[in-house]
Parts: structure tokens; sequence; C-alpha cells
């Protein structure tokens, strides 16, 4: 196949839907879908989606896509997403045990607190470039579900649950299990 035939997928998973684009080598968009995903707010602050609704959103539009372009032309698939929201799930099943605690979600804020007051706001700028600890960022959403979930902390610690941020878990999927990558 010519480079000029090959094709990028393009996998935009967003906080309210998921839009793929095929786009060929002169970066013309060939095909594209859409999919909403359900955005759960369970309490005044707290922000989440259902795992399986993000990945079947992806899937649709997948074979959305697939219908409209062959899929033997598909050289490399692109992902941009929620970044910071993050998931677990069991690394045997693929079962998520979590729901995706969304970018948007404030319930980590009291963790932000105790560790600006702890003084690790120096530390975590010279680590990470971040400009402070804010509950935007995943690992203070890591923390605030294993101070809540005490088993869940226990099977992360083990091996039997695994955690990630919604690129992770998309690829986790596309690859059957194969790649627990960010």
């Amino acid at each position: 196949m010519a480079a000029d035939d090959r094709l990028i997928l393009a996998i935009d998973q967003g906080s309210t839907g998921t839009k793929v684009l095929a786009v060929d080598a002169r970066g013309k968009i060939v095909a594209e879908s859409y999919r909403k995903i359900k955005v759960l707010y369970p309490q005044a602050g707290w922000v989440e989606h259902e795992p399986e609704d993000i990945w079947q959103s992806v899937v649709e539009s997948l074979q959305e896509i697939s219908a409209k372009v062959p899929m033997a032309k598909v050289a490399a698939i692109g992902i941009t997403n929620q970044r910071e929201t993050v998931l677990f799930w069991e690394k045997k099943t693929g079962r998520p045990v979590t729901n995706a605690i969304s970018w948007q979600c404030r319930r980590s804020e009291d963790i932000c607190y105790e560790w600006q007051k702890a003084g690790f706001e120096d530390e975590v700028r010279e680590k990470t470039g971040a400009p402070g600890i804010d509950a935007y960022f995943s690992a203070t959403k890591i923390a605030w579900l294993f101070r809540e979930n005490n088993e869940l902390r226990e099977k992360a610690e083990s091996g039997e649950v695994i955690c990630g941020t919604i690129d992770t878990w998309l690829i986790w999927n596309l690859t059957a299990g194969n790649s627990h990558v960010t």
C-alpha cells in the first residue's frame, strides 16, 4: 500500500463525547463519527463517567468509521483525551471497579489542602512542573479512592487491579489487555 493511501485514526475522547476521525496523508478528513457519553454528578462537586459507556462510545465510533473506510488502510491511531480523568479496573478481566473520576471532579480538595499544609507543593512543582497541588490532577483522585476504599488499595498493591487515565483505559481495551501504558 502506498503511503498516500494510508490513514490515521484520531480518537478524541472528551468530557461529553467521543469523536473519531479518519485523516488521509494530505490531512483531509475522510470519515468522522461522534457519540455522546453520560456525565454523572453523584454529589455536589463530583463528576464521573461510566467506563463502559466511554469504551462503548469508542467502539461504536470505530464501527461507523470502518463502514466508511477500509481499516486495512489505517497506519496509526492517535488518542487525545480527558488527561486527568482516572479509573481502576481488574487486570485479569478488564472489568472496571470504579467509575472514571473526571478531571472536573473536586472531591479530593481536602487531600490537596493536607498536602499543601504538609509542604509538598515545592516538591510537586520540582518533580512534575505542575504549578501546584490541585484536585484537577489524577494523583489526588487516586489518593482519595485509596482512602475511601481499603479493599481497592489492597487489590492495587497486590496487582489485582490497575489504574490509568482515559488514554490508558482505551489503549488497554484496544490491545485486548496487552498494553498498560499512557
